[in-house]
């Protein structure tokens, strides 16, 4: 199974690199294969590269179910250790 996961382009490196935020993490990423990209695009990351931009709205979508999946998780760990 692939998980590719939207993330805000923070700071543009050069060509070919640009810092990320990944769930309040800062990482480098490859941009390589984006063309257009901008400081505050949100893209789609697998692996370490950015394989194509994504609307904010869109990403905001993504990012708020895979929150609410975390939470569910953690709900039930909790409940299965009682």
């Amino acid at each position: 199974m692939c998980l590719a996961i939207p993330v805000r382009v923070e700071s543009l490196i050069d060509e070919e690199t640009a810092l990320a935020d990944i769930g309040g993490v800062k990482k480098e990423i490859n941009v390589a294969l984006i063309e257009d990209l901008a400081v505050g695009d949100y893209v789609i990351l697998h692996v370490g590269f950015a394989l194509n931009k994504i609307d904010p709205e869109e990403a905001a979508k993504t990012l708020a179910l895979f929150a609410e999946l975390d939470e569910a998780a953690q709900r039930e760990a909790i409940e299965a250790s009682l």
